[in-house]
């Protein structure tokens, strides 16, 4: 078999339905894709499409990858942090065999960096088909690049001759917003303009509405009236991973979201950085695909020669390895500092990895997976997630665990059109829980079982259904590896007082090390590490409780913390001492607060003595 990695879902699934259509035959048989959450290939299939991450997880089964015969690591100069691990992997796997063949392919390489590395492979150069493209700059730099990238979209449609646009923008929630504003600026010129298809593609997009992107541009309103266009609005996706037929215009504002990691603190952001030189020339080539195009580029010439770095920052610098260290542990490789990363991490990033896999008891003090970490390796979640999973039989509520752990991995399910805000934040207040925002996807969750998926409630309660349905199938596949285990799924009776405490404590169990304490300022500070943060405004609880923990840390203007859920400061003594030992501790409010509960847990335990 044949395994070609991709490092976006979208991708891997685009392109195995494309192969499959050129090769005529039924995706998922002969061809078919894998990707976290969703396997769609058979004993038929002989060329499979996988996400990097998916090929990570099949070692972990089969280190020696025995079923594939060739293995082709694509859009290699991405560097995700899958495909920098795979490169090392893979290397080690061609000592044992040799009949493996292994190709590494990519637009933009540092070839020579990788020919290095992989001893001298040799190199072939297949050489494009690409039209000229003219680049244009901006006079000087744009303050709003949103905006700009909307004036410019529409001066395009006025002036320019038939040819459809592609605009880079960062994420979901801007290109739904330039969208809209698109539409609303071109409806408003009415007939003096062709009509426009505004499509949005960005990876939490369902298959059916990416498929859009491949339709074509309407037709003019009259016959030799001006030409109607189709208006591609995405995220770096469509920098490499997909390519649109009929693009000849490509703005770019020079910006993506990156994951940014600082050890210290132990927070990992999705930050708009600039992008690379790298990735602005793909962005460019894509105007170039099917006939000469132009690239307007939303920043100086000077900018782009002095600001942008050469090349994207591969992932592993810039990423917690709590997860990927634990899928090497899984695999075998005990000597990470020696392991052969082609860049390899900062020590002190691989260090807190480590300590944070002690803490969650994954690992022993020797470093060596414990048969918890074993059953942990196995979720495809962060640690924090698994671990929870893994210890919720003994609060008995694994089922409820279950069903909060799979909305957490789907997309936000709550929906708030610009038009209808107060509906939609009544919708979701009728959903609130008081103890916090886990207990409130876990009520969303039971309301969409009892209403029997049904799409139009979801509607009607500003729910996304595309978001349920994708958690309800992971957790299905969450409830296989469960069963795998032997982990009973149960639940404590919901009339009892216990119900709400034992799925609190189990969300502690799992993310002790993400705890906020409220000071007496009003302001809340990390435990341990005394960041000051916020609750994040979509929060559900109307009070602000002494403790809480959270899901995510978000840096924005202020640093929030999301998926807030209040527990007892009791608690983190009685489920996580080895952490809260304060010996190890800085000097702090939560410090003394800790102190007079340990004491008070003393004062228990000697009355029960006495």
């Amino acid at each position: 078999m044949v395994a070609c990695t991709q490092p976006r879902r979208v991708a891997a699934m685009s392109v195995s339905r494309r192969v499959a259509e050129e090769m005529d035959v039924t995706i998922g048989e002969e061809v078919g894709y894998s990707i976290r959450f969703e396997d769609c290939s058979s004993h038929k299939t002989v060329l499979k499409y996988l996400t990097d991450g998916m090929l990570l997880r099949e070692a972990m089964a089969d280190p020696l990858l025995e079923k594939y015969k060739v293995i082709v690591l694509d859009e290699a100069h991405e560097r995700t942090l899958a495909t920098d691990v795979l490169f090392g992997l893979l290397k080690e796997v061609l000592k044992n065999r040799p009949d493996l063949k292994l190709v590494v392919m990519s637009a933009t390489l540092e070839a020579e960096k990788f020919q290095g590395y992989f001893s001298d492979a040799p190199l072939m150069k297949v050489p494009g088909r690409l039209h000229p493209v003219e680049i244009f700059y901006t006079q000087e730099p744009e303050r709003d690049y949103l905006e700009a990238a909307i004036r410019t979209v529409v001066q395009i449609h006025m002036c320019e001759p038939a040819g459809d646009i592609l605009v880079f923008l960062t994420g979901e929630e801007e290109i739904e917003d330039a969208c809209r504003k698109i539409n609303k600026e071109i409806n408003n010129m009415g007939d003096q303009v062709g009509p426009v298809k505004v499509v949005p593609l960005y990876s939490t997009l369902p298959p059916a509405m990416q498929q859009k992107i491949f339709e074509p541009a309407p037709a003019p309103l009259k016959e030799r009236g001006p030409p109607g266009r189709k208006i591609v609005v995405s995220t770096n996706i469509a920098e490499t991973s997909l390519t649109i037929d009929g693009i000849v215009y490509v703005i770019d504002p020079g910006f993506s979201k990156q994951k940014v990691y600082n050890p210290r603190i132990r927070v990992e952001s999705l930050l708009v950085s600039p992008i690379s030189k790298a990735s602005a020339h793909q962005r460019a080539g894509r105007a170039g695909r099917t006939q000469p195009g132009k690239c307007f580029r939303l920043y100086t010439e000077k900018s782009f020669n002095e600001d942008l770095q050469p090349q994207t920052y591969p992932e592993i610098l810039r990423s917690n390895l709590a997860n990927t260290v634990l899928t090497l542990k899984k695999l075998g490789i005990d000597d990470l500092v020696h392991f052969d990363f082609m860049d390899p991490p900062a020590p002190e990033t691989l260090m807190r990895a480590l300590e944070v896999l002690n803490y969650l008891a994954a690992l022993d003090d020797e470093g060596n997976l414990t048969q918890l970490g074993e059953m942990m390796s196995e979720f495809p979640l962060d640690p924090q997630m698994s671990k929870m999973l893994v210890i919720s039989p003994k609060y008995n509520c694994s089922n409820e665990i279950l069903s909060i752990s799979a909305m957490l991995s789907a997309p936000n399910c709550f929906l708030r059109p610009r038009e209808a805000q107060k509906a939609a934040d009544e919708a979701k207040a009728r959903f609130g829980h008081i103890d916090g925002d886990h207990l409130t996807l876990l009520n969303v969750y039971h309301a969409y079982k009892q209403n029997n998926e049904d799409p139009q409630w979801c509607y009607e309660n500003f729910i996304n259904s595309r978001a349920l349905k994708s958690a309800d199938n992971v957790r299905q596949q969450l409830v296989r590896i469960m069963t795998r285990f032997n982990l009973k799924m149960c639940s404590t009776d919901f009339n009892s007082r216990e119900y709400y405490v034992n799925i609190r404590k189990t969300l502690l169990a799992g993310y002790f090390m993400q705890v906020a304490h409220l000071e007496r300022t009003g302001h809340y500070l990390t435990v341990k590490d005394n960041q000051v943060v916020h609750l994040h405004p979509s929060n559900c609880m109307d009070h602000k409780p002494e403790w809480v923990i959270y899901n995510e840390y978000v840096l924005t203007t202020r640093n929030f913390i999301r998926t807030v859920t209040d527990i007892r400061g009791e608690w983190l003594i009685d489920i996580a001492p080895h952490y809260y030992d304060l010996s190890n501790f800085p000097s702090c409010e939560a410090k003394r607060v800790l102190e007079r509960l340990y004491n008070k847990r003393e004062r228990e335990r000697a009355a029960n003595r006495g």
